[in-house]
């Protein structure tokens, strides 16, 4: 593996990171954490990743859950002028050590002790640090992610530091997101770009406060709302829509802002159900791994449309939404179908309205088949079996045929699924086979997997 110049050391972590006053208050634990403890431990972080092996030029690889010890550990690495691979803690031995194989880091970080539930949002961790290999990093990224695998095997993907600090300054520009003195709930893991970027280090460089909550369930959330005087943005993926429509609350909450999602798309019913509920805007956000946030619609004025991100260009290409790139984010694969000529392929489905720029997300592109020489929209199948009465969400594939995998949320069976459908879509349209599962798979980040073989697997 060829040596490759360092990602530009500390002073970018300092001058877009660590501003503001030493007792700004940045994390809530639910303990405050300031600036000025946070750089301190960095600082101590720095120390012992150094001493453990790790180089300018290098790479460490964080295996942590989310909590005070990753974002030390991650902030110690790049002020290290290393790279960073982010590694889910969810993640098998198997799949790590495949990882760690292929980008081979000089020091791998994990926990040694963790305290606290399965549920809890932050943990307490005491990490090690361990030595792994004396090369250089393989690339000359900032950070090196995984992509959520929702679809496939996971991508290797890197991002440079201009192209994250890029990414933290288009955030300031876009109307609707959390502001200076205010606070973010964060939901989503900051091992992916969503928590990574839209919530630390936008959180971070504009002088938001983040305050994930105690625990992942609706009651801990807006017990967090709550807490604090101060407006509050939650940030999250569609599963934690579905998790606050469903959850009452005790009583007004006025510091409640809005929430903004992203990942997928979010059924039209369980939308209304948050927005009749709360009564505040659900804003919505269109991102990739390969290159943050894309487009945002955060006052819920454009749906099913958004506007495109400040910088960010997007075209329709044969069906396909292309996102305007500079180079390609993916790590050791050359691959033209979805990089060339400064643009990435999405393989989304979509469209872009020549008069106002707006861009409509349709799902995967792969969700378009032909059942009898007849064009089929597997999304337009998905939306209409998650909005029966007694489905709490669905996915469709195609699988030798129209496939649905089906988790309910109430009494149903299959004859009264295909009832229904039958009501509600064409012949050709319907799903041919239909499984009904107590749990449908999910990725780390919550995506509800989309791999035919592995739904295949959990319906069997």
């Amino acid at each position: 593996m060829a040596e490759h110049p360092a990602p530009a050391a500390a002073s970018w972590v300092d001058d877009i990171l660590f501003t503001g006053r030493p007792t700004d208050i940045c994390l809530r634990l639910p303990e405050p954490v300031d600036k000025g403890t946070l750089q301190c431990l960095v600082g101590e972080a720095q120390t012992r990743l150094a001493a453990a092996g790790l180089r300018p030029g290098g790479a460490a690889a964080l295996r942590l859950p989310p909590s005070l010890a990753y974002v030390v550990n991650l902030l110690a690495t790049w002020r290290s002028g290393a790279q960073a691979v982010l590694l889910d803690h969810r993640l098998t031995d198997h799949e790590v050590d495949r990882a760690l194989e292929r980008l081979t880091p000089q020091v791998v970080v994990a926990p040694v002790r963790t305290g606290a539930g399965a549920l809890r949002v932050f943990v307490d961790v005491t990490e090690g640090t361990t030595p792994w290999s004396d090369r250089p990093a393989g690339s000359p990224h900032a950070v090196i992610q995984l992509s959520s695998g929702s679809t496939g095997p996971s991508k290797v993907i890197g991002r440079t530091v201009e192209d994250l600090v890029g990414e933290v300054h288009r955030y300031t520009m876009i109307d609707g997101v959390a502001l200076p003195g205010e606070r973010i709930i964060l939901l989503p893991s900051m091992v992916h770009v969503l928590g990574l970027v839209g919530g630390l280090l936008y959180g971070l460089h504009a002088g938001v406060e983040l305050c994930p909550p105690e625990r992942l369930g609706g009651d801990a959330v807006l017990a967090a709302i709550a807490a604090q005087d101060t407006p509050a943005t939650v940030l999250g993926v569609p599963f934690h829509i579905g998790l606050l429509a469903s959850t009452r609350p005790s009583g007004p909450l006025p510091q409640l802002k809005r929430m903004t999602t992203g990942g997928e798309l979010v059924p039209a019913a369980v939308a209304r159900a948050f927005t009749d509920r709360y009564g505040v805007p659900l804003g919505n956000m269109y991102g990739m791994t390969e290159v943050g946030v894309i487009g945002t619609d955060l006052y819920g004025r454009h749906h099913p449309g958004i506007a495109p991100a400040p910088g960010i260009q997007v075209r329709e290409q044969g069906g396909e939404l292309w996102v305007s790139c500079p180079a390609s984010p993916y790590v050791g694969l050359a691959d033209p179908t979805r990089w060339a000529d400064g643009w990435l392929h999405t393989r989304d489905a979509g469209t872009v309205d020549p008069d106002t720029g707006l861009v409509t997300v349709k799902g995967r592109l792969d969700s378009q088949v032909s059942v009898g020489g007849l064009k089929v929209d597997l999304t337009e199948v998905e939306a209409t079996v998650a909005e029966l009465p007694g489905v709490g969400v669905a996915v469709v594939v195609w699988d030798d045929g129209i496939t649905a995998y089906v988790q309910p949320d109430g009494p149903l069976s299959e004859e009264t699924l295909d009832k229904l459908l039958a009501e509600r879509l064409a012949g050709y349209k319907r799903p041919r086979t239909l499984h009904l599962l107590d749990q449908l798979p999910r990725t780390t980040t919550g995506k509800l997997v989309r791999s035919a073989r592995t739904l295949r697997d959990a319906a069997s």
